[in-house]
């Protein structure tokens, strides 16, 4: 069975064909700039790196134009587009509604349009995208995999906000999470290489990257994790705030006269790393900087740190200990430095970093040392895949 997998941005088209045979990678690739000048696919199979230059106003011109390079004589992977089974997306919201991966039929479509309102951003290219793939791959069936679904296990106690309840039933709000789709692969994924069961483990995840979230993960269960009404909450990222204390928003928004959405833009495109620094959202920039003697570079890199550390603190105290730490994401993946510095404030739990076996990027491996009462791993993220597992599953 050959499933597509497709990540549609406000902007973006990622993608990947994957044969479910032996789980393998058959091309992938990300067309960008969608609606805008200079629109560009870069297409990969087999190592080598195409792009194309080519205009797409429209998430369906987009997705059309991907579909001819899979097909395609000279490049393509497959003969015909009938091979393609089905089509699996990643939504990044799907409020209270939905707690699992499902099939797409217009109630389906409806509740992806309800929770526009929590990831405005995200989830209006991901209808796009479901409706171009119903054009262009008639007849196949499309399946939606909710980044918040795997946190929708957590107790109310932990979702709730402790501000008036009319608020949650009037409008929702409340903390929902995301990148479930990551949270749930790496805690299964451990589980392997450890040698058990995901309900037998006490697991914190770190997916840290341009967006970052932790999740804790008992009995194989989400309990609680960082992001929460929408993706800016939790730890400072690239250049998202993360948790605030809710005057820092109204003094702003009122010293400098701005509006809500201004201000919403402020925290969400201006803060986290790149406010700190005044860098760079990218740490590796920062990080650079840092090296270079630049002081705010420095002290942004603490105080990211610093967070990440404080709530793996508090999850460990959710789940009264933890077995295993896992790092995945951009950051988590490929930084040995900030793993370190994370790590340096875990002592008082048992944490003991083998530093030489930190020394290593997006390599699946154990880098604590065999003295630690908490063992820490490196696990790359397999969010497509995990998206393919589900739908082949769905449309068996």
């Amino acid at each position: 069975m050959k499933i597509l997998v497709i990540n549609c941005g406000s902007s973006s088209v990622k993608y990947q064909l994957m044969d479910m045979t032996d789980e393998s990678t058959m091309a992938k690739g990300n067309y960008e700039r969608i609606g805008m000048e200079g629109s560009f696919l870069t297409h990969k199979v087999n190592g080598e790196k195409y792009k194309y230059e080519k205009d797409a106003k429209t998430h369906e011109e987009a997705i059309a134009f991907i579909l001819t390079q899979l097909t395609d004589s000279e490049h393509g992977v497959i003969k015909s587009l009938d091979e393609i089974s089905a089509i699996g997306h990643r939504i990044v919201h799907g409020g209270e509604k939905f707690t699992k991966s499902v099939i797409v039929d217009e109630d389906v479509v409806k509740g992806i349009e309800d929770a526009i309102k929590f990831a405005p951003l995200h989830n209006p290219g991901h209808l796009q995208g479901i409706r171009a793939c119903q054009k262009e791959l008639p007849g196949k069936p499309n399946v939606t995999v909710f980044d918040t679904a795997f946190h929708q296990t957590m107790p109310k106690e932990h979702y709730l906000y402790p501000i008036p309840y009319k608020y949650y039933e009037k409008y929702g709000v409340r903390k929902y999470g995301a990148h479930g789709t990551s949270h749930k692969y790496v805690s299964g994924r451990i589980a392997e290489l450890l040698g058990k069961k995901p309900e037998d483990l006490k697991i914190i995840n770190c997916h840290i990257g341009q967006g970052a979230s932790l999740c804790a993960i008992q009995g194989g269960k989400c309990i609680d994790t960082s992001m929460g009404l929408t993706p800016l909450g939790g730890i400072a990222m690239g250049s998202r705030s993360g948790d605030l204390d809710p005057s820092v928003v109204t003094y702003i928004m009122e010293q400098e006269n701005i509006s809500a959405s201004e201000m919403n833009r402020i925290l969400n495109k201006e803060s986290g790393l790149l406010g700190m620094s005044g860098v760079s959202a990218d740490n590796r920039d920062v990080l650079q900087e840092a090296e270079n003697g630049n002081e705010r570079a420095k002290l942004a890199l603490k105080e990211y740190c610093y967070i990440i550390a404080q709530y793996i603190g508090r999850y460990a105290a959710a789940m009264n200990g933890v077995d295993v730490i896992t790092f995945a994401g951009g950051v988590g993946e490929r930084g040995p430095d900030e793993r370190k510095e994370i790590c340096s404030y875990l002592g008082f739990m048992g944490v003991e970093l083998d530093e030489e076996a930190n020394k290593v990027k997006a390599e699946e491996k154990e880098i604590s040392t065999k003295e630690s009462k908490v063992k820490v791993w490196i696990v790359p993220t397999e969010e497509e895949l995990m998206i393919a597992r589900e739908t082949m599953a769905l449309v068996k």
